[in-house]
């Protein structure tokens, strides 16, 4: 099920003072990197694609864990504690082993709508898989934001979800952090967070932003409890406090970083997965590192992943 690709050693023939090119991914639309450390290496995914990466960054070896195609996008996955992945797919959460075979599912929710997908999502500190949906017309309010538990049952967790995104809890497991990219007054959205059972509060604004600052899209969380976020169209990635002041910006060479992960033996290299989803030939040659992988200098450092528990 692997398809393996080497990469011309640590890729750094393209890099700045504060990022450098760890990986030249092209893809499509790169989302999710978390680190898998059972396996020492990144996972991530090219949303449109349909495909699962695991990066190994020592080796600069890349290779293709799990490949649904083009008719059934992946947007984010995540290790499980057993070993293998949980995947949220266009037709629903999948289960699969180590080396990518297909073990459960598809798993949909209730009333899903056909011409909705899954998109990103991560595991929270219980080991429950939150992922929410998005139209293929992106049209307001058609999705929602569902967490699978370590049983299979599917809850749904929010309504009227337009674009479901950067998804991240605090190191002390008390807050949930939630960006839906695609509302009208981009924002990321604070939670009070019940580990036992998985449940938020009705929640409040943390960060707002302006026309100038692009669309919020993935986010980490640090050991630190800051915000690492992702800015779709602003070129950049930004370091927020949990207090929601702005700490640092990293300015990228693409215009459409996706989303931000810690990875590494001690979790201090962020990784940001970019797209050129959307963009023509004359944007394309305008951007030729649009769709990499990059690391990032940063001064701080990352909390495990944890594990999906079903």
């Amino acid at each position: 099920m692997s398809d393996r690709r080497e990469v011309a050693g640590p890729a750094r023939a393209r890099m700045s003072d504060r990022w450098e090119v760890a990986l030249p991914a092209r893809a499509e639309l790169g989302e999710r990197p978390v680190w898998d450390a059972a396996a020492g290496g990144l996972v991530w995914v090219d949303i449109n694609a349909g495909r699962l990466h695991r990066f190994f960054p020592a080796a600069g070896r890349d290779e293709v864990v799990i490949d649904l195609g083009r008719d059934n996008p992946v947007g984010a996955a995540a290790p499980r504690r057993g070993g293998g992945y949980v995947l949220a797919a266009a037709d629903g959460f999948r289960l699969a082993g180590p080396g990518g075979q297909h073990e459960a599912g598809p798993l949909r929710p209730p009333g899903m709508g056909a011409d909705l997908r899954f998109n990103d999502g991560a595991c929270d500190p219980a080991g429950r898989l939150w992922a929410g949906t998005v139209a293929g017309d992106r049209r307001p309010g058609a999705g929602a934001l569902y967490r699978l538990d370590g049983d299979g049952t599917i809850t749904q967790m929010r309504a009227e979800v337009t674009e479901s995104n950067g998804i991240g809890w605090s190191p002390d497991a008390s807050l949930m952090y939630f960006i839906d990219s695609g509302e009208a007054q981009p924002r990321v959205r604070v939670f009070g967070y019940e580990p036992a059972g998985g449940a938020i509060d009705a929640g409040r604004d943390l960060i707002t932003f302006g026309p100038g600052d692009g669309i919020p899209d993935g986010l980490v969380v640090d050991a630190q409890g800051c915000l690492w976020i992702a800015m779709w169209s602003g070129a950049q990635v930004r370091r927020y406090s949990a207090a929601g002041e702005l700490l640092d910006t990293v300015a990228l060479p693409v215009s459409c970083p996706t989303c931000p992960g810690f990875g590494g033996d001690e979790l201090r290299e962020l990784y940001v997965t970019s797209a050129w989803e959307g963009m023509d030939a004359a944007a394309r040659a305008a951007q030729p590192l649009a769709g990499h992988i990059f690391r990032i200098a940063a001064d701080a450092s990352g909390q495990p992943a944890t594990g999906y528990a079903g």
